[in-house]
């Protein structure tokens, strides 16, 4: 009997975590060192550059260049001879960037990052009435604090208010400022300013100068942090995640009690959550260091 081949076309997708255990083809990942040499270096390079960045001589290097030349991933400065990212390759980032959802990305990463970091952590984004709980991954620990889906931080005393505030244009913030000045208003007498322990308090809001010198140091430490402002014994931070364009889309923020939670600007819960922000902004298309980033003010 005559077996009949199965069409590839009926042959289910394989899942993501299974892609690594498949057999690939050698000789395009190891002309993809290349690519990638090309990409991390964002400048036109010469062949034996490029060959010594991807461990490779040049003669083994360049019919790589030949094939990636003709698809139009790469292309060669006439003049210089050097090479550069293709009009291929363009099209491939702006698909990808067009295509990127920042809560899809950072999403699988909030679990990891709280069993590492031993706290609840959360993503909040911009919404309508501020910084917005949109995603949370509870604390491994018995003691920690809980995040609720929808919840809006303020503006002025919290992690994530603070860190959305020191990148979002400087008149968008002033003018947010305002408005929360204004709502407080409305409230004076209907809450106490000392409330109970466990219960939110009710800080009087900074001038726009005050609140300006905060932003400050926030962009110097690319990262913010509340110290039981809104909650009594209750510690916060969180790290901007940014786009292709440089504009801030996310913030990753961990929250716990504060007599185990340490908010150095540099200790080891700090650079944990820059660095799970900075993976999602890399995955986003954002490029080149933080201080980049800083708006005009």
């Amino acid at each position: 009997m005559t077996q009949v081949p199965k069409d590839s076309s009926d042959t289910p997708e394989t899942p993501d975590t299974d892609r690594a255990a498949q057999r690939g083809i050698q000789s395009i990942e190891v002309g993809g060192q290349l690519l990638r040499a090309l990409v991390h270096h964002g400048r036109p390079m010469a062949l034996k550059d490029l060959a010594r960045e991807a461990d490779m001589t040049p003669a083994k290097a360049h019919p790589y260049m030949v094939s990636f030349g003709r698809l139009g991933l790469i292309e060669q400065d006439r003049a210089s001879g050097h090479y550069l990212l293709g009009p291929l390759a363009l099209q491939l980032g702006l698909i990808s960037l067009q295509q990127a959802d920042p809560v899809h990305i950072a999403t699988p990463m909030l679990s990891p990052l709280a069993q590492q970091i031993g706290h609840t952590v959360a993503l909040a984004v911009w919404g309508a009435r501020g910084a917005t709980i949109v995603r949370t991954a509870e604390s491994p620990s018995p003691v920690h604090v809980n995040m609720r889906h929808g919840t809006v931080f303020s503006l002025t005393n919290t992690a994530s208010g603070r860190i959305f505030a020191a990148y979002l244009d400087a008149e968008v913030v002033r003018r947010l400022l305002e408005e929360e000045r204004l709502r407080q208003k409305q409230r004076k007498g209907a809450v106490e300013p000392a409330s109970p322990a466990g219960m939110p308090r009710v800080q009087p809001l900074p001038s726009w100068s005050d609140f300006e010198r905060q932003l400050q140091e926030v962009r110097a430490h690319g990262i913010s942090r509340s110290d039981g402002e809104v909650i009594e014994g209750v510690s916060a931070m969180a790290a901007p995640v940014f786009d292709h364009t440089g504009a801030i889309v996310l913030a990753v923020t961990a929250i716990g009690p504060a007599g185990i939670f340490h908010t150095a600007w540099d200790g080891e819960l700090a650079r944990a959550l820059k660095a799970c922000a900075g993976t999602v902004s890399q995955r986003l298309g954002a490029t080149g260091p933080l201080d980049l980033r800083k708006p005009e003010r």
